[in-house]
């Protein structure tokens, strides 16, 4: 419970951890940031990973001259078009083997093909759109590897969508993070980006339960 409330803690005041980075390690901190959009959109066991306020606060830092905004963007989306390849491959390494088990009652193969089939019509959107909302953007590239989305198909719109998600948020900061209403009110603004984050899968999940019900 302990390490929930310290989480909880850390993400709304995402700026004074931030600041205290800058200050303990320099440019060691590019590094640091680097690992942690690799590792939110890389590994699927860390999908909680503070990705869209981390970018929005790092954006902040490069309007005050604490950091360089080309940097970032540069580093940071290398790091959210590497991540999403690793998770492409690793879905798409494990997938067939997973579902080569014809008589298991979970995982059959018909479903594999279906998962290809809607990747193949419906993959680019998702990918892309999927960069914007938090967990999705961790499992999209994963579920493209497992239904076997053709790579060419993939990697252009990972590199598209990777772009577009670390550009957005880190200018957006650049921008707006420093004018008073937000610096006053940042633990707010924080909370807000992560609710409207995720608002879209909350959505989602509350149709999928009204369908089946």
């Amino acid at each position: 419970m302990e390490l929930i409330i310290q989480f909880i803690d850390m993400l709304l005041h995402l700026d004074k951890y931030i600041n205290v980075l800058i200050q303990n390690y320099g440019t060691w901190t590019y590094l640091i940031f680097f690992i942690i959009i690799f590792c939110e959109t890389g590994l699927v066991v860390t999908p909680v990973l503070p990705g869209d306020s981390l970018l929005f606060v790092a954006g902040t830092f490069a309007a005050t001259g604490s950091l360089k905004m080309e940097w970032l963007v540069v580093l940071l989306s290398l790091a959210a078009i590497l991540g999403d390849t690793i998770n492409y491959w690793i879905g798409n390494f494990i997938g067939p083997r997973v579902f080569q088990m014809e008589n298991s009652r979970v995982f059959k193969k018909e479903y594999l093909d279906r998962t290809h089939e809607f990747y193949e019509k419906y993959g680019p959107i998702t990918i892309v759109i999927g960069r914007f909302v938090p967990i999705i953007r961790t499992f999209a590239p994963f579920l493209a590897g497992v239904g076997s989305m053709t790579y060419g198909r993939f990697l252009t719109y990972n590199v598209v969508g990777g772009i577009l998600w670390i550009a957005s948020f880190i200018l957006g900061g650049y921008f707006f993070g420093n004018l008073p209403i937000v610096k006053n009110n940042f633990s707010l603004v924080i909370f807000a980006i992560i609710i409207i984050s995720m608002l879209p899968t909350v959505i989602e999940y509350f149709r999928q339960r009204s369908r089946a019900s």
